[in-house]
């Protein structure tokens, strides 16, 4: 075994790789960027070293610095994580040059299943079912779009040398062939370095089941059963499972079998794993293989009680699996839900901000937390805005789902938006609960995931406001004193306090009325009985019509932030003195939704544009956002040009409206 390895990433991976490391005995090195100079996956490990300025490709993708690191270290091997430079040949190649074991498949390996064109090509030729499409090597403008039409519509473009949903468009009609073309390649060249594309046939409700491989130097290949990854945004996975929920032992065998078989058709060593799409009357698809350890894979350590990276340690420093195909079994049921820094609501858009307040869900057995933040750390645009992974094991599928729903409402995140209360409101749902899942989940289900129960808005705002009331923050005092209470207390008349909370274009306004043992609270015609008191600087009890709520709560100078029953809601206290008089009667404007960088710039300065016309493209996290026109327009003032950095917010350019 290694005494000492290098892990070339980041994050709550980079975290997590440590922790085996240690518990093995041995030491690990970390890498970090000027902007990871302070993170926790730095601190996780026992030595490390700076490799470059923030962006990706001047730190965690710059080969040759890594490789000097684990030099200069002397780690005896690297493991690669996920994402980055883990399924990078070039890279691969370079530990074996240097004498220094790659902790994945040897290159040749990962340079068979690296492209999607010559994987399903393989595939075509091993006999594993394939989805019908194009994966030839013409690249040009007019032999995709003569393959498009072959294809037929709905079909996927889709990246071939990535995954995570990077570099992949639907197109449903030919006449949009050509700007989701161009889209999908400029996402993928950022991402992955290669604009090459394939075209597949867009299967209608499938389901995303993946079958995760091992196999070892000596000739022994298994599998580790299955996951569902059905639920995803943005064609990136978002809430997995395993086992998957409604197959068969004859499906599962044939899956497993398949698996298997495409992993010993390239001489596969390591963690690795095959992804399918499983249609309604059971016949399945091989996508993809990827040749590295995947973002999900605790689900899978959690229903056999294995550690795969244990395995992948083991298998790099030469030994046999530590177990074979009929060993191993699976015991119970796990999800894993993905905590990310965005906005579900604004077409799940990347959120950045630092983390204020963090408290995660209590340490009950079977409940884990895989992560690489923690509380005043902030969340940039250089990198992928997942912040967590939370992950929960029950004796079956129904268990499991009650202990993953009470974990997401204890989980509490302040100072930046997430999909907290979204994941908790999707895994809520009675048709999750029944396991109706397939990849157009979110898609179908939208109207009931995004619909605001104006009961449970109104009872936000109420915590909002009582959050602000002076009283709570000296203990509650006694409301009717006015030498406790600073409100708007005047003799012989009663206190009224006026309280405004902006959210989005909404102004919201509840009034407030002192009480002999508590407040009373008017909104939107409504009256509550309110009984508060602080627990400490972030935390509050507050009975609301005699029903308890702990909320948390986060102030900033103009804003205030609620966790509430396992949603956060951020508001705006608006400000009368500086308030934003607006643009001319005659004009608009177009802002960033998100901090990022501009990529394309389809526009002209006295061009006319139609609603839905997109205007500019800004990528931020390699995930990029078309901001479109609202209304027929000229183009005026255009303020920022392709490569410029832009915050969110900023007025990006000015439409002059008829």
């Amino acid at each position: 075994m290694f005494d000492k390895i290098l892990i070339a990433n980041r994050g709550e991976i980079a975290v997590r790789v440590a922790r085996t490391a240690r518990r093995l005995g041995i030491l690990s090195v970390a890498v970090y960027s000027s902007a990871d100079r302070h993170a926790l996956h730095v601190d996780a490990c026992d030595e490390a070293f700076e490799i470059g300025a923030a962006a990706a490709s001047e730190s965690y993708l710059n080969i040759e610095r890594i490789i000097g690191a684990a030099r200069q270290a002397g780690a005896q091997a690297i493991h690669p994580g996920y994402g980055f430079l883990s399924e990078n040949t070039d890279f691969a190649q370079a530990c074996a040059d240097a004498g220094i074991v790659f902790i994945g498949p040897p290159a040749a390996a990962i340079d068979a299943m690296g492209s999607k064109i010559d994987a399903k090509a393989l595939m075509e030729k091993a006999g594993v079912p394939t989805i019908p499409g194009y994966h030839g090597v013409a690249q040009d403008d007019a032999s995709l779009a003569a393959a498009s039409q072959r294809v037929g519509y709905p079909q996927l473009i889709k990246a071939s040398a990535g995954g995570g949903g990077k570099g992949m468009r639907r197109v449903d009609a030919a006449d949009g062939f050509a700007a989701a073309l161009a889209s999908a390649r400029r996402e993928a060249k950022a991402a992955f370095g290669d604009d090459s594309v394939l075209l597949e046939r867009y299967l209608e409700r499938p389901r995303h089941v993946e079958i995760q491989v091992f196999a070892d130097t000596h000739g022994n290949v298994v599998h580790l059963n299955e996951r569902d990854c059905s639920i995803q945004r943005r064609h990136q996975k978002i809430v997995e499972e395993a086992p998957a929920p409604g197959l068969d032992d004859d499906l599962r065998q044939r899956m497993g079998t398949a698996a298997v078989d495409c992993a010993r058709a390239i001489a596969y060593v390591g963690a690795g794993t095959v992804e399918f799409l499983l249609d309604a009357s059971g016949e399945f698809y091989f996508m993809e293989m990827n040749t590295r350890l995947q973002v999900e894979h605790p689900v899978t350590e959690m229903i056999t009680g294995l550690d795969l990276v244990e395995w992948q340690l083991r298998v790099a420093a030469g030994e046999k699996l530590p177990l074979a195909q009929a060993e191993i079994g699976r015991d119970g049921h796990a999800f894993e839900a993905r905590i990310y820094a965005e906005a579900p609501a604004r077409d799940f858009m990347p959120a950045s901000g630092r983390i204020r307040y963090l408290e995660l869900p209590d340490g009950e057995p079977g409940v884990r937390v895989d992560t690489g933040v923690r509380e005043g750390d902030t969340i940039g645009t250089h990198y992928d805005p997942m912040i967590a992974k939370l992950i929960v094991r029950g004796d079956d599928r129904e268990s499991a789902l009650g202990r993953l729903r009470r974990a997401l409402r204890q989980y509490r995140i302040l100072g930046l938006e997430t999909n907290l209360g979204f994941l908790l409101d999707l895994v809520s749902m009675p048709a999750f609960a029944a396991a109706e899942i397939d990849t157009g989940f979110i898609g179908r289900h939208h109207d009931a995931l995004f619909a605001a129960d104006a009961g449970t808005q109104r009872l936000v705002r109420i915590a909002a406001a009582a959050a602000l009331l002076p009283a709570l923050d000296h203990g509650g005092g006694t409301p009717m004193s006015p030498w406790d209470a600073r409100d708007h207390w005047r003799l012989n008349l009663a206190g009224v306090q006026r309280v405004l909370l902006d959210q989005g274009d909404a102004r919201h306004e509840v009034l407030i009325r002192a009480l002999d043992d508590g407040w009373r609270f008017e909104h939107e015609g409504v009256s509550y009985r309110v009984i508060g008191h602080r627990l400490d600087a972030t935390r509050m009890l507050v009975d609301v019509d005699a029903r308890r709520l702990e909320v948390a709560v986060v102030r900033g100078e103009d804003t205030v932030e609620v966790a509430v029953d396992g949603h956060n809601h951020r508001f705006a206290i608006p400000d009368f003195e500086h308030r934003d008089e607006g643009l001319a009667g005659d004009a608009a404007s177009a802002t960033a939704p998100m901090t990022g960088t501009v990529v394309a710039l389809p526009v002209a300065v006295g061009d006319t544009v139609e609603p839905g016309d997109t205007l500019i493209v800004i990528e931020a996290m390699k995930m990029e956002h078309a901001v479109t026109a609202r209304s027929a327009a000229r183009v005026g003032d255009i303020r920022f040009a392709v490569g410029d950095p832009v915050d969110e917010g900023e007025i990006l350019l000015r439409l002059e409206v008829d």
